[in-house]
């Protein structure tokens, strides 16, 4: 197959057209005519992603669950999962602390950079503030209390409440798993099928992929932006180093990190895992929402690296959840970096802070665009810096918000796979090819 027929080569030009599409329109004062003609095609591809991540979830947790045999089983593998989420979560914590204490990014932001940044995103912030507030006003148990809801078809209506989801989904595995076979075998059928479906809506959806990424990232350059000529190019001036701390360190995660893990846990090579995970890094990245990503991200990991579909549909949709690298590092970056342009010295007892409450916060935060700045405001509060700071990162926090979504789920494929390979259930396409890739255009010819 010629290489600009395969998914992946579509994306990135998507993606590039996208990106010189938004910096002419941005400069021409096309704004408008973006938001009108070009961005919709975006917003339906993002739509057609979220439609399906909540019936992918439910059908792929319960299957996954109540296909794992036994109690002990669900332990071992849940085990495993959880405890390498919260082992990468922590590294990308001490990865950013170390980064932003060493290169101390804040130092470089002039006084008058820092005054025009706090009067345009004033109203941002007040609502970020706000919303943090309501969450400090909760119970120390309250995150357990708003894991569990009272009416399940309520917070399947909201992708913002993935986790009760996830918890339901799971609860209801476990209970199948408990009652005879022959009991559970008409249900488990149903969700199997449901499964199915999802996966096959995947491949159709993806073929919309490359017209949708153009649209997601055309309208995200035209908006950071603000219909200035020079705005992006002047934001990204001023706080240039602090995003460059972030990058470097995603960019450790994903191409450090999670390769040393996969050397040392998989038989897999770098260069083939990150073949075969590339569609799911790129609509991540265009998409900055892990939960839309999902349905790809199951695709890639079950077929590109041969998870198999009892660890993929319980690993990957409770990392897509739970599993926040990319936006602990962020927020860890970010906290002390604010901290540093108000002159405000943090102790080492306040920076352990930040990983204790970032390790919980990513645990219960929403895998939507720019969630992990309400995250973020909790942080501020806790260390004694002023939530106002905020102003100082909220224009390139969507640029950065694409990146780090990208690390989640980098992160995501890379436990599953681990997870998988402990098992005895990873099986790597021994020809290497991209078998998402092969499908999706399958579907395009109307073959099966």
């Amino acid at each position: 197959m010629p290489w600009y027929k395969k998914l992946h080569w579509q994306i990135i030009i998507g993606l590039i057209l996208g990106l010189v599409y938004g910096v002419v329109a941005a400069s021409a004062g096309w704004g408008e005519f973006t938001s009108d003609w070009v961005a919709p095609f975006g917003t339906v591809f993002l739509n057609l992603l979220q439609l399906i991540a909540v019936p992918l979830i439910i059908s792929s947790l319960i299957v996954g669950v109540a296909s794992l045999g036994d109690l002990e089983q669900l332990s071992r593998i849940g085990g495993k999962t959880i405890g390498i989420y919260v082992l990468t979560t922590t590294i990308a914590l001490v990865i950013g602390l170390v980064l932003v204490n060493t290169l101390e990014p804040g130092a470089t932001v002039p006084a008058e950079v820092r005054s025009t940044l706090e009067q345009t995103y004033q109203g941002d912030i007040e609502e970020s503030m706000e919303m943090a507030k309501q969450a400090e006003d909760r119970g120390p148990l309250q995150p357990l209390v708003d894991m569990v809801p009272s009416n399940f078809f309520s917070s399947a209506s909201d992708n913002g409440n993935m986790l009760q989801v996830v918890f339901v989904a799971i609860f209801f595995g476990i209970a199948l798993l408990l009652i005879p076979r022959e009991d559970a075998e008409p249900l488990l059928s149903f969700f199997d099928s449901l499964f199915q479906l999802i996966i096959k809506a995947v491949e159709l959806i993806m073929l919309m992929a490359p017209i949708g990424v153009f649209g997601l990232l055309a309208d995200a350059i035209t908006s950071i932006a603000s219909g200035t000529p020079m705005g992006l190019a002047s934001l990204l001036g001023a706080l240039g180093y602090y995003c460059l701390t972030v990058v470097i360190g995603l960019g450790i995660m994903v191409f450090a990190v999670y390769p040393l893990f996969m050397t040392l846990f998989t038989s897999i090579s770098i260069p083939d895992y990150f073949r075969a995970i590339a569609p799911a890094q790129l609509v991540a990245f265009s998409t900055s929402s892990s939960g839309a990503t999902l349905p790809v991200t199951m695709e890639v990991s079950e077929k590109n690296l041969g998870v198999s579909e009892e660890v993929s549909s319980f690993a990957l949709p409770l990392g897509a959840t739970i599993n926040m690298d990319g936006t602990a590092l962020y927020q860890a970056v970010s906290a002390v970096f604010i901290a540093q342009v108000l002159g405000i010295a943090l102790t080492f007892t306040q920076q352990l802070n930040i990983i204790l409450i970032a390790v919980l916060a990513s645990i219960g935060t929403a895998a939507v665009p720019s969630a992990g700045i309400v995250m973020l405001v909790a942080i501020l509060e806790s260390i004694g810096v002023p939530s106002a700071g905020l102003a100082l990162i909220l224009g390139v926090d969507r640029p950065l918000d694409m990146l780090r979504t990208t690390n989640n789920v980098t992160g995501d494929t890379m436990v599953a796979s681990v997870v998988a390979a402990s098992e005895g259930q990873l099986n790597f396409p021994t020809d290497g090819v991209s078998v998402v890739t092969a499908d999706v255009q399958g579907v395009a010819a109307g073959r099966e």
